[in-house]
């Protein structure tokens, strides 16, 4: 029998299903989930913020500027009126920058108002070292002066390497390392979801190899 003709052992093939099934992302927000997280997050930052006038909504690309815009919507349904809303690049300001490859800058757009002397709240997708709200925060140092800054996800899944916390969060959503959190949005994708599912086991194959 040749080589290329052994069959794998029956242990390695049940194990090799398995990482299969581990690698196929499931489904832990669907649409009407989102929607209602997001409807619940516009009431929160009315509630804690006595309505929308000093309230202004950052987005941080890239889904975080879809998501800030479906809670400014969704204020406007309840207040009557829109809410000033933009985005945030951070690029520039992440301690990672030299370490990881070049990142294509994202669009910065403030409201005409400028964020002196408001409660600007920073809205992003998924929550997790921390670091990219420390680099939003600094890339606000650099604009302006706001009252105060508070911080919507849609979804924390833990691992913090900096004290930093949500001030309005979707769902919170215990991980391991080893898995990955990804976000859709029709924006950008072709549906609203939120999926988990295991990183690719890229590292143990690169060991087996050597």
């Amino acid at each position: 029998m040749s080589p290329a003709s052994v069959p794998e052992p029956e242990g390695t093939l049940v194990e090799n299903s398995a990482r299969v099934a581990q690698a196929t992302p499931r489904t832990v927000l669907d649409a009407s989930d989102i929607s209602r997280a997001l409807t619940r997050i516009a009431h929160e930052i009315l509630e804690r913020n006595r309505g929308a006038d000093p309230v202004v909504l950052l987005g941080i690309p890239t889904r975080g500027v879809g998501l800030a815009t479906r809670i400014s919507d969704r204020i406007a349904a309840v207040e009557g009126r829109s809410v000033p809303t933009g985005s945030l690049d951070v690029t520039m300001y992440r301690d990672d920058i030299g370490l990881k490859p070049a990142r294509a800058l994202e669009h910065t757009d403030i409201p005409p108002g400028g964020i002196d002397g408001k409660v600007v709240v920073l809205v992003d997708d998924v929550l997790f070292s921390g670091r990219t709200i420390r680099a939003a925060l600094d890339a606000i140092g650099d604009i302006g002066r706001p009252k105060a800054v508070q911080l919507a996800v849609l979804v924390d899944r833990g691992h913090r390497e900096l004290p930093i916390r949500a001030d309005y969060v979707g769902k919170n959503l215990p991980t391991s390392l080893v898995e990955r959190v990804t976000v859709h949005l029709t924006e950008y994708d072709a549906d609203d979801a939120v999926l988990i599912a295991d990183k690719p086991a890229r590292a143990e194959r690169e060991v087996q190899a050597r």
